[in-house]
């Protein structure tokens, strides 16, 4: 009889047990608020190039929806705007953690029409800060996170 109850006892328990919410991953949280952020914003600011002096006009890159993919690649539906171009651009990118903060990775990538390139950018709030590089030069970036209502 005391043996019945016991298995009866652990029967029950492992019954409980499948039933109980498993405990959130910390990273879904932060990926999702990557998403969010990364959606529907515009990034506006400047950059600083090895090949001239000062800082760039005003540059505006729009997302219009951060995908996660598989593993830490997400893809980026961006528009790229600079001077009079306003070019439409999915780029697929890595994102890596520190701590909790994104940062985009990017090394080599070929954008039809624009070149190959390789960035490091690190958000955090509603700036952004990094490093970029082309074939043949390269610089820092820095800005601000502007979201479309």
């Amino acid at each position: 009889m005391r043996s019945t109850w016991i298995a009866i006892a652990i029967l029950v328990g492992l019954l409980l047990g499948c039933g109980r919410k498993s405990v959130a991953d910390p990273k879904a949280g932060l990926e999702e608020q990557f998403r969010s952020m990364m959606s529907g914003v515009t990034l506006v600011g400047h950059s600083a190039s090895s090949n001239r002096d000062g800082l760039s006009d005003e540059e505006r890159y729009v997302i219009e929806k951060a995908t996660k993919l598989t593993g830490d690649t997400w893809l980026l539906q961006a528009r790229l705007q600079y001077g009079s171009h306003d070019i439409p651009v999915p780029v697929p990118v890595q994102i890596k953690w520190a701590g909790d903060t994104p940062v985009i990775t990017l090394t080599d990538l070929t954008i039809p029409g624009l070149g190959t390139y390789t960035a490091r950018v690190l958000f955090y709030r509603d700036q952004y800060v990094g490093t970029w590089s082309s074939q043949d030069h390269g610089g820092q970036l820095f800005g601000k996170l502007v979201h479309q209502h």
